[in-house]
């Protein structure tokens, strides 16, 4: 399952991306955000691999990150790994003007072993796509009021 999209935000290219990396701010735009952790390489680097923490509610979810390709500002790919489904992200940021970038990206979810997951993906794919969205909203919300 393969969704992509984009968003426009009114601050410089390079504003974006250095939020963009700081998962510092993850927490400002990632619903259920609480830690990153570099487990292995250079942070933000080709090849760091690290661990991102979630909480959903009484739920805690642990992700795995790879760098697979990070040339920003302008763009940057990973693959996220969890013990029930796998997903690449590949991120695109154009300079429109000196003050506005459009931010686009792809999610692909390549894996998915569990039931409810796959359940969802067939009867409600919409909801892994509005998530995304979500996500990006929030980010170019937060982005706008720095």
């Amino acid at each position: 399952m393969k969704y992509q999209g984009s968003v426009i935000i009114d601050r410089s290219r390079e504003i974006v991306t250095a939020l963009f990396m700081n998962s510092d701010y993850n927490k400002e735009y990632q619903d259920g955000f609480i830690k990153k952790e570099l487990i292995s390489g250079v942070a933000g680097q080709n090849g760091a691999k690290s661990k991102m923490y979630y909480k959903y509610g009484k739920r805690d979810m642990i992700l795995t990150e790879i760098i697979t390709k990070n040339n920003l500002p302008d763009s940057f790919e990973a693959s996220y790994y969890h013990k029930h489904m796998d997903n690449t992200m590949k991120c695109t940021f154009i300079q429109i003007s000196e003050n506005q970038t459009r931010y686009e990206y792809e999610y692909e979810y390549i894996r998915m072993n569990w039931v409810l997951p796959k359940l969802m993906a067939i009867l409600f794919p919409s909801i892994y796509r509005k998530q995304g969205e979500k996500w990006m909203q929030q980010f170019k919300t937060f982005v706008e009021k720095q």
